[in-house]
């Protein structure tokens, strides 16, 4: 039986534990009102609440966003402590502050690009 017994018996965790599958594969959130749907990809923006970094993580969503659009099925801002500014796509760890500072807004949407449309021509962002 899953782990919802009786009401969802398909599902079963993934790696990083707050997410459970289903056997097409979609990832899903259990909440309080049942079961969340995970839009693909989702980038991850993980800020420390005790530096006060939400600004810094809430101005590289909407850089991400105003470039990729609908390219990206869900971007969210996820409180941390303990100087943590990371960026993950689909679990992914793509930057992490702790290992090279902060990004550099050009490159980092050269990561996503990579991984999500390589076919996107990111303007004078590509030249750098």
């Amino acid at each position: 039986m899953g782990a919802f017994p009786g009401r969802y018996p398909a599902l079963w965790p993934t790696a990083n534990r707050r997410r459970w599958r289903t056997p097409d594969g979609v990832a899903r959130t259990p909440g309080i009102l049942g079961v969340v749907t995970t839009r693909r990809p989702r980038l991850e923006i993980e800020y420390c609440t005790q530096c006060r970094w939400l600004l810094r993580a809430a101005w590289t969503a909407q850089e991400l966003l105003t470039t990729f659009g609908l390219r990206l099925g869900e971007v969210a801002l996820v409180p941390g402590t303990g100087g943590v500014f990371e960026i993950r796509l689909d679990d992914e760890t793509i930057w992490s502050r702790k290992a090279s500072g902060f990004p550099d807004l050009a490159e980092l949407k050269r990561l996503v690009r990579d991984r999500i449309a390589p076919e996107l021509s990111l303007g004078h962002s590509d030249n750098r």
